[in-house]
């Protein structure tokens, strides 16, 4: 049975159909493959940005990138459309690249702590099926390509800015991306593509989303409004629950703070119980051991690791660890054991409290700005492992913004080469749990850590080692081992 094109309205609306995530990813593996079937995620179903907290914006941009971040917030009302009209209006004589800069300073500043964890799944579920994924919502092109690209969704459809002779006319291409007009630009796009929306799903959270719902095969309503959620109800249409994105509560503030103290105190701990035997390494694996112990217990989080057996041997090994959260100092030392140190960015060194934890046990500090001084640096890593102690490294080499790993550099593959030493994928999947990307505040929770057999690097195999490491942690996160 098809949707109404309008939600329905009046009484207490009745609840929707239950389902689970895991129900919905069993059946996306089960169903039909390929790319004739779409997967339309909208941005109010992809991220919880009503509650988002009004941010402080700062820099010549301030007041633009204000109001858009004010319109992300109303996203899936009809008042979204006046706030972007607005802020198109008052970026009249601007540049393409400039609205560019600022929807990437927009979610990276802004809002990619709002996505939600198991949409972004779903997200992965139906890419690796090979369906047609298309992010969409009533804001620009230009808010959303951002996420687009830090969950590889290769397809954008939002409302564009008209644009002559290189600066926005501060007008609108043809309507805002809302409802009807929404529902238009997803079905031509369909038919342009090979799309069969009978047979696709749609995902959103916004009443103003039904004739778009009304079209697609499957319709997944995620934390749905209230006329939406009646319309589910009445439909049938199952609601799978997601958590909701909350902000940090006075506890968590609290046990971070312990937790500091607790890592400090841990380090040293670690350093005086070992220093009769005067072996710095004996003390730095000391230091590594009670200062991530001490702190992950009074910060409630627990580790839950398979593959323990593969960080004990064969060493010396490259460890790599896909690097989500500031946390994850934490969590790869301690799940390895002692007998590694790592590599960090040249910032740590001046850093009142890890610069000289990072120093004591031997992290080679790297400069990032600068290639060529960054691979000078990493030269006597190589004479590291030769001298039989293992390095571990995040091969993306800066946090990315989701689960799903970014693009690896070859930088550890090549020390893994040259010291004839395999490298042992640390693959860490719910990190951002505990904490998100640039979060200092941690959360009580548990992670999951799989720790896979080591992989030897031949000659001339760099690229297609890299290529394959990578797809083992994106298989691993998709079929977690159990």
């Amino acid at each position: 049975m098809s949707a109404p094109e309008t939600g329905t309205g009046g009484g207490p609306a009745p609840a929707a159909s239950a389902t689970t995530i895991d129900t919905l990813v069993a059946a996306i593996r089960s169903g039909p493959h390929g790319g004739e079937i779409g997967a339309v995620f909208d941005l109010t179903a992809l991220a919880e940005l009503k509650s988002a907290p009004a941010a402080r914006w700062r820099g010549p941009d301030r007041d633009l990138t204000g109001t858009l971040f004010d319109q992300l917030r109303h996203s899936g009302e009809s008042s979204a459309a006046d706030i972007l009209e607005r802020a198109v209006r008052n970026a009249a004589g601007r540049t393409p690249e400039d609205l560019t800069a600022v929807g990437e300073r927009l979610f990276e500043r802004g809002w990619y702590d709002r996505l939600r964890p198991e949409l972004l799944r779903l997200v992965q579920e139906h890419i690796a099926a090979g369906h047609t994924v298309v992010l969409t919502g009533d804001s620009g092109e230009f808010q959303l390509r951002p996420a687009a690209a830090a969950l590889g969704i290769p397809y954008v459809l939002g409302t564009r800015p008209a644009v002559a002779a290189d600066e926005l006319t501060g007008l609108i291409e043809g309507e805002v991306f809302y409802g009807p007009e929404k529902a238009e630009a997803v079905s031509e796009f369909a038919a342009t593509h090979g799309i069969d929306l009978a047979l696709s799903y749609v995902y959103s959270g916004s009443a103003g989303d039904l004739p778009l719902l009304s079209r697609a095969g499957t319709q997944v309503p995620i934390a749905p409004d209230p006329v939406l959620a009646a319309t589910a109800a009445e439909y049938g249409w199952a609601a799978p629950a997601v958590a909701p994105r909350t902000a940090p509560r006075p506890a968590d503030y609290l046990r971070t703070l312990l937790g500091l103290l607790a890592l400090l105190g841990g380090a040293l701990y670690g350093v005086l119980r070992k220093s009769y035997t005067r072996d710095r390494r004996a003390m730095a694996d000391a230091l590594m051991k009670y200062g991530t112990a001490w702190p992950l217990w009074l910060c409630g989080i627990r580790l839950r690791v398979t593959g323990t057996e593969n960080a004990r041997g064969p060493r010396p090994a490259v460890f790599l660890f896909n690097h989500q959260s500031q946390f994850d100092v934490l969590i790869v030392p301690a799940v390895l054991g002692g007998n590694v140190t790592g590599i960090g960015k040249k910032e740590l060194i001046r850093h009142p409290i890890f610069g000289p934890l990072m120093r004591f046990v031997g992290v080679t500090f790297i400069d990032r700005s600068n290639t060529d001084l960054a691979k000078a640096s990493l030269a006597p890593v190589v004479d590291t492992l030769r001298g039989g102690l293992s390095v571990a490294i995040a091969p993306e080499g800066t946090r990315s913004y989701t689960a799903q790993p970014g693009r690896f550099k070859k930088g550890a593959f090549h020390m893994a080469e040259q010291a004839g030493v395999p490298v042992i994928p640390v693959v860490i999947r719910n990190a951002a749990d505990i904490g998100r990307r640039d979060s200092m505040i941690a959360r009580p929770g548990v992670v999951d850590v799989a720790i896979l057999p080591p992989i030897e690097i031949g000659a001339g195999e760099l690229d297609e080692k890299v290529a394959e490491v990578r797809q083992r942690y994106l298989d691993t996160l998709r079929d977690w081992p159990r």
